[in-house]
């Protein structure tokens, strides 16, 4: 049996490398992926660190790009050989949330998660992909491995961010926490219009990165209370306000920051505690107006094929995000530096 390496969370707080056999029926409908560029995800460490629950010789990773290695019998629209991108999330299109129109939640709450939750992740030589027609995306030519790797889940939940605030054309909007997600919150809220885009993070290289991105403002959260600087930037709070860490801080804060009739989109994963809570007050006791939006990484070739075209078309360039690099062999150093956030990390590409 032909055996491939790979990185595995071994149970809680634990990971290391495994071998495992190289998948090698894929059914008439998915796909083999031999996989040539991946990234480290902070929500990685999140799943080790027991946020989703206990997993046993799990593959980790969910971003990911590669070559088709093996191909269903009744897919169509690729071919083996081709360099293809898989979105983080890979709904099946055919469950009732699927066709109410909600993929990211495919089968169940969080369902279309399957890389490293319900399946094994990308983490590895060659990983296989459900319902391969709907969710492999050819990369088109003159896009690297490393810029489509960042459509599957940085940019992908990044721009949703932007899109579920509600920006009025010229509109305000601030994200809190310019982490990778966050930055792409920047980059597509600039792209959808917003008159004034404000950053929130306390990291240098990072606030930096965003005004490259596209933020007019940056706020060092650390030297000055955010809340207080956007209202005084706009007078009574911002139109949108982006939640891009998962903490009860920032997420209160981007209550504060946003004016009566604004919209709060939530794209951080909150990997502790039982509950979130709301300021009181500054919901209006309930009766504020503000809309609360959360969402998972939209997935699917649509949707990847939309993204990889704004990095085509020069609109976006998400490698600068790129501050590491390592061969597969030294994904736990990657891994590890996602955790500890040392060495001014922003994202580390893995290479195949």
């Amino acid at each position: 049996m032909e055996t491939m390496k790979t990185f595995v969370m071994k149970s809680l707080g634990k990971v290391g490398f495994s071998d495992k056999p190289v998948p090698a029926d894929p059914g008439p409908n998915d796909a083999i992926v031999r996989t040539t560029r991946a990234l480290v995800c902070t929500s990685d460490v999140h799943t080790v660190g027991g946020a989703i629950g206990e997993r046993d010789n799990l593959t980790l990773g969910h971003e990911a790009v590669g070559v088709v290695h093996r191909l269903g019998s009744a897919v169509e629209g690729v071919k083996i050989g081709d360099r293809v991108a898989v979105n983080a999330i890979t709904p099946c299109y055919k469950c009732s949330n699927c066709l109410r129109g909600f993929t990211s939640q495919c089968s169940e709450m969080l369902g279309g998660w399957k890389f490293a939750n319900i399946k094994d992740g990308v983490f590895a030589e060659y990983f296989h992909v459900n319902d391969a027609q709907a969710n492999l995306a050819p990369i088109p030519n003159g896009v690297s491995d490393e810029a489509a790797a960042y459509a599957t889940d940085m940019m992908s939940t990044g721009f949703m961010g932007a899109e579920h605030a509600d920006i009025p054309l010229g509109g305000t909007v601030a994200v809190f926490a310019l982490g990778p997600v966050g930055l792409m919150s920047v980059a597509c809220a600039r792209l959808l219009g917003a008159g004034l885009v404000i950053g929130v993070d306390c990291v240098p290289a990072r606030m930096e990165l965003a005004r490259r991105y596209g933020a007019d403002v940056t706020i060092n959260f650390k030297s000055a209370d955010p809340v207080e600087e956007i209202r005084r930037l706009t007078g009574d709070g911002v139109d949108s306000a982006i939640e891009a860490l998962g903490g009860q801080t920032t997420f209160e804060a981007c209550v504060k920051a946003t004016r009566p009739g604004g919209t709060i989109s939530v794209i951080g994963y909150f990997g502790q505690g039982d509950y979130v809570n709301i300021p009181r007050l500054d919901w209006g006791v309930g009766m504020s107006d503000k809309t609360i939006r959360t969402g998972l990484c939209p997935g699917g070739r649509e949707r990847m094929e939309r993204l990889m075209r704004l990095i085509a078309t020069g609109r976006v360039d998400p490698t600068l995000m790129t501050t590491h690099r390592f061969p597969f062999s030294r994904v736990d150093e990657a891994f590890e530096l996602m955790s500890s956030k040392d060495d001014g990390v922003i994202k580390p590409l893995i290479e195949f």
